[in-house]
């Protein structure tokens, strides 16, 4: 009895720890966060009395697919170099608790589903576009990492594509609202990611990322924060200049792209690592507030 029980708790043990492995592998929160950005372009681009509530359960599921997919391939690719990091050490094909063969087989499954669901469920543009997204993703921004500081462009282009996802599997149309999502999920990565970079910059260092500008921790990286982050204004405004919003939810994006600029030119004046942590942080607000008020104007 008590052998058969031992087996029972190895084995809910071993189920587990796959299960952790696979959480780390496909990065359960920051997919969830994207997947949220393609519900916002779905709700954004919704009209009518009736929600499709099915259509919001598909892009969301077919989103979550691709991002994951993307991930697992990333740390694929980039196992030699996470090995170096503290921060990705243990990540599980780095450490050697998942072979390379899994990881990519199930990535590649992840991501094949995904394209196929919001490719026949949708339409081909949406198709497209998260076929796009993996592959710049995986196959161009994970390289240029060790290369060139342009890989926070290239990564940013991803990045940016999920409201545009949600809105085109909606309208089938590359519109101008469409291109308003991309553009604020577009300058809002530069903020982001330069921030965090900031913070990691002795650890991305030990695996050879170039994920700062050329100038490192500088005045003149704090610069180029600042100025992107004063872009999050006219963009988060677009949507009131489409007439696709109200003046409460722009004032909201607007506050909250203000706060965002107040941490930037706090860096510019310091170049603290804590004003860093502080513009990461105002970063997550300003996308969180933005599109919630967007989508509660909708509703």
């Amino acid at each position: 009895m008590q052998k058969v029980q031992s087996i029972q708790l190895k084995s809910t043990s071993s189920f587990a720890a796959k299960v952790a492995d696979y959480k780390q592998l496909f990065k359960l929160r920051l997919t969830l966060l994207v997947v949220f950005s393609a519900a916002f372009g779905f709700v954004m681009a919704s009209s009518g009395s009736t929600f499709d509530w099915m259509g919001l359960t598909m892009i969301c599921l077919g989103g979550f697919l691709v991002v994951a997919a993307s991930n697992g391939l990333n740390q694929v690719i980039e196992r030699n170099y996470d090995i170096l990091m503290t921060r990705t050490e243990n990540r599980p094909v780095a450490a050697g608790r998942m072979s390379i063969a899994e990881a990519s087989l199930s990535s590649m499954i992840a991501g094949i589903i995904g394209i196929a669901i919001l490719t026949f469920y949708f339409n081909q543009l949406t198709g497209i576009i998260s076929f796009i997204s993996l592959a710049l993703y995986a196959f161009v921004y994970t390289p240029l990492k060790r290369i060139h500081p342009v890989n926070v462009f290239v990564g940013a282009i991803p990045g940016a594509l999920p409201p545009m996802l949600g809105w085109v599997a909606v309208t089938n149309n590359l519109d101008a609202m469409c291109i308003a999502l991309f553009m604020i999920q577009f300058f809002w990565q530069f903020v982001h990611f330069w921030s965090i970079a900031w913070l990691l910059d002795d650890d991305y260092k030990k695996a050879g990322f170039k994920m700062l500008p050329s100038t490192g921790r500088s005045k003149a990286t704090a610069t180029q924060i600042f100025l992107y982050a004063a872009m999050l204004i006219p963009c988060g405004l677009l949507p009131l200049q489409l007439n696709k919003a109200g003046w409460i939810s722009a004032a909201l994006a607007t506050v909250a792209a203000l706060y965002v600029l107040y941490r930037s030119y706090r860096l510019l004046q310091t170049c603290d690592g804590k004003e860093a942590k502080q513009i990461m942080f105002s970063s997550y607000i300003y996308l969180t507030v933005t599109q919630i008020a967007y989508m509660l104007d909708k509703i």
